[in-house]
């Protein structure tokens, strides 16, 4: 295929020679371990152009799904929300853990209405190196031609999809917290009223990605972690993750204070497991295709460890693990944050056994961490009840002592010093730009 609608590995394989070069040359290292090893050479905020450019809109990270519906000669409406704006969109559409290709098409983008329908005249088709369909082969991603759809920044985009046959087996992820839609029988790619999309359902399926073009480039931030960053408490379609409130405080400040925020959290998710329980990959592998080759991602801020902390795992190596993942992210040219984990009594995360864990790597963090990464944050003390600070703060927790309400989660937005982050410089130049809609 050509430049920029490339069939792409979806195995993470640069994350693998990154984590190859990383370990080959440092060893794991403890709460109180050896001296940190030298940081690789980091991508600085000046760029060589202030043109037109792709940047990532809009990601969410796939996990195998088993779905609970045929697809197969069905429509999804796949709704998403992009984070800035510009003047043409491309999708990215993945079989990461299909065992089969995967036939999908026609596919067509469009500016979304109320719940299922289209604004009018907005409906574009996407075409794959200029075919109406794709076969997407197992284990791979691919990028569409450039499609000409204005994105507004938190407008949504619906990408509508015909699936040819039943998978069983596609790239999805479950803990959407937005209503997407599935059609009766028959391609409905191109239906405005949304009649057809009888079928509501809370997962993106096969849709992993919408880059959008810009008049100049804007960089982008990658929040990788957990349920609490993939926002379970703060409820459906209702924006209110802290990567959204993130994004919300970006936009407020505009100019070169602006970047894209996109939710990597997986639900469940552990910075040590190859593969949870719910089949999401730890950050330590997902690092190279949802980090180092996202269009625009300069930064990354990690928030892991209570999962760990709550399947027996020790401080040493939670620590040790913080600390590959920062050698990974620093290799790949991004700038990486860490944050200290937030508090629980629920459960597992709870026990006296995890809140001295947790405090450890806590303490770690605060004292040791910006040694290793570019910067902290301390999410912990942003929502830890002052008088109990093992525990969430009464209106920071969502009821179930773990994951956060809404205003925990702009808690956690606030705790972020968007002094540190890289921004996009070229915003603060005024010069006039012509968007060109290209594949580049």
């Amino acid at each position: 295929m050509g430049d920029g609608r490339r069939a792409v590995p979806a195995g993470g394989g640069l994350g693998v020679v990154l984590l190859a070069a990383v370990l080959g040359s440092m060893a794991l290292v403890g709460a109180t371990g050896s001296e940190p090893a030298p940081r690789p050479a980091v991508m600085t905020a000046a760029v060589d152009r202030c043109g037109p450019g792709w940047v990532a809109a809009w990601r969410t990270s796939p996990q195998p799904v088993r779905p609970a519906d045929s697809l197969a000669g069905r429509t999804l409406r796949m709704v998403v929300r992009p984070q800035i704006t510009g003047s043409g969109v491309r999708v990215r559409l993945s079989n990461r853990f299909g065992t089969a290709p995967l036939a999908v098409g026609p596919v067509t983008a469009a500016r979304g209405g109320p719940g299922a329908t289209l604004v009018p005249g907005s409906v574009q088709p996407v075409t794959f190196d200029g075919r109406a369909d794709v076969v997407v082969a197992p284990g791979a991603e691919v990028v569409s031609d450039a499609v000409p759809v204005v994105a507004e920044a938190g407008r949504p985009i619906a990408v509508s999809l015909v699936v040819a046959d039943t998978p069983d087996v596609v790239a999805g992820h479950p803990v959407a917290l937005q209503t997407s839609y599935l059609s009766g029988p028959g391609d409905f790619a191109l239906d405005v009223d949304g009649a057809a999309f009888t079928t509501p359902i809370d997962s993106w399926i096969v849709l992993t990605g919408v880059d959008v073009v810009t008049p100049r480039p804007v960089n982008a931030l990658v929040a990788m972690g957990d349920s609490i960053t993939d926002g379970v408490g703060s409820g459906l379609d209702a924006d209110s993750r802290w990567s959204d409130a993130l994004s919300d405080r970006l936009t407020r400040r505009g100019g070169a204070a602006t970047m894209a925020v996109l939710n990597a959290g997986i639900s469940r998710n552990e910075l040590l497991a190859a593969r949870g329980p719910d089949g999401g990959d730890s950050p330590l592998e997902r690092v190279g295709r949802e980090v180092a080759d996202v269009p625009g991602a300069t930064d990354v801020v990690l928030h892991i460890g209570t999962n760990d902390i709550a399947v027996g795992r020790s401080g040493q190596e939670i620590v040790g693990g913080l600390v590959r993942f920062t050698g990974l992210a620093r290799a790949a040219g991004k700038r990486v944050f860490l944050t200290t984990i937030t508090p629980s009594d629920a459960g597992p995360h709870g026990s006296a056994r995890a809140a001295a864990v947790r405090d450890g790597v806590n303490r770690w963090v605060r004292e040791r961490g910006a040694e290793y990464a570019d910067g902290v944050f301390d999410f912990a003390a942003a929502v830890a009840d002052p008088a109990k600070p093992g525990r969430l703060l009464g209106r920071y927790d969502s009821g179930d002592g773990l994951h956060l309400s809404p205003a925990g989660y702009r808690a956690l937005a606030d705790a972020v010093d968007v002094t540190r982050l890289t921004g996009s410089p070229c915003l603060a130049d005024r010069s006039p730009a012509r968007v060109v809609l290209s594949d580049g």
